[in-house]
């Protein structure tokens, strides 16, 4: 063999790279895994110590319950452990076509279609149903996923615009000033960070008047809203409109994983045929639909716990409402498992949630680019199985530090 010997390889990226590490580390951006050394649940373990955890979308309580489990252990025993291919090719088993089928029973729409993550099954429906020509309006603060749904979609020759939060009378203007010939109005229902309810029926009003789609992320609505827990959209008493999209995720309140879109049999079938996050992607275990439909029975049947829930939610803000009266931080308005304590500075925030976790009391800080910049906040995120000596212990610690 001929020739000089390969040059050595140079390490310029990966010293830009820690640059880059170390100018998130001196901002208070940095980021790492903790890692859990027990189930989910009220209480877990990290790092040897015992927690009460208020940093899972756990919200009814349902992830290590039995039921879901023996169901899991089951399905895997009858299916295997893996689906062995895409849905479209081999990959759609039985267990996969019963959830489809009790989902849309669930959510009242057509049809349903089953993803393996909420971010795949956003990924799906803005990019296909907006293509070259169409109008996407999308509130500012919705989740990265929907945010990054809409790049895509905006890479195919749609038009993108971003409304202020929850602001009707811009969104109005908006799709009054369209000539697309296909709008599409994109929304959480409870957005993540702020933990408050978008305005849906006012949304669906719009979508009626200037014909458009109203795409719907109930990803923290689904199992805790509605009556039976069906969503944000039962919620507000809104029928299976053929102009609504509904995605829902299936591994907060229904504790295990993956995520669903229900909607018209048409909207479904175009996305099987087009999407491609659905049509590239190896189906989820079978054993993970066994799972899901006895959580949704779990669901169907858990008022008891929603009832759990609200009550802790109450309490809490409660609490918060006295503490933010005598300090500089801010509870915003929300009704839901979110409870976001906006501190402001990062560092201060983080150095909040670590004197915490010293306390016993698991509760994350979310810094930017996920929030504004100067709104660095804990994220209190409440569950069924949070009891009221919980909330009174986090209050309690919260106070100290306060002081």
């Amino acid at each position: 063999m001929t020739g000089s010997a390969a040059a050595p390889v140079s390490c310029t990226l990966s010293a830009a790279l820690r640059q880059e590490l170390d100018t998130l580390a001196a901002a208070g951006l940095h980021r790492q895994h903790r890692i859990l050394e027990s189930p989910c649940g009220r209480e877990i373990q990290v790092a040897g110590q015992k927690l009460i955890n208020f940093a899972s979308n756990d919200y009814l309580g349902l992830a290590a319950h039995p039921v879901l489990a023996t169901a899991l252990a089951e399905g895997a025993q009858r299916w295997g452990a893996g689906s062995g291919a895409a849905h479209l090719l081999s990959g759609h088993l039985t267990p996969h076509s019963e959830l489809e089928a009790a989902l849309a029973d669930f959510t009242g729409f057509a049809r349903a279609l089953t993803f393996s993550s909420g971010y795949l099954a956003n990924l799906a429906v803005t990019p296909t149903l907006a293509g070259r020509g169409a109008a996407v309006f999308a509130d500012k603060l919705n989740h990265a996923s929907l945010i990054d749904a809409m790049q895509l979609a905006k890479t195919q020759g749609a038009h993108v615009q971003r409304y202020p939060h929850a602001d009707l009378a811009t969104l109005e203007r908006l799709l009054a000033d369209s000539t697309a010939q296909r709008k599409l109005i994109v929304t959480d229902s409870i957005f993540s960070m702020d933990g408050d309810l978008a305005p849906l029926p006012a949304l669906l009003a719009l979508a009626r008047t200037y014909d458009a789609f109203l795409i719907v992320d109930d990803a923290h609505g689904f199992g805790v809203l509605g009556p039976q827990g069906r969503g944000s959209l039962a919620h507000f008493a809104l029928p299976a409109d053929p102009r609504l999209i509904l995605m829902g995720t299936l591994g907060k309140a229904a504790g295990v994983g993956g995520a669903f879109v229900a909607a018209s049999a048409e909207v479904i079938e175009t996305l099987i045929c087009r999407a491609r996050s659905y049509i590239f992607t190896t189906a989820s275990p079978p054993a993970i639909s066994c799972a899901l439909l006895a959580s949704l029975r779990l669901i169907e049947q858990g008022d008891a716990l929603r009832q759990a829930l609200f009550a802790r939610i109450q309490q809490l803000r409660l609490g918060l409402q006295a503490l933010t009266a005598a300090s500089a931080w801010r509870l915003p308005a929300s009704l839901s498992a979110i409870q976001p304590l906006i501190i402001g500075p990062n560092e201060a925030c983080l150095q909040l949630a670590n004197a915490l976790m010293e306390k016993g009391f698991w509760v994350p800080a979310i810094r930017p680019p996920t929030v504004p910049q100067g709104s660095a906040r804990l994220r209190i995120s409440l569950s069924a199985a949070h009891t009221p000596a919980d909330i009174d212990g986090l209050l309690a610690a919260l106070q100290a530090l306060a002081n």
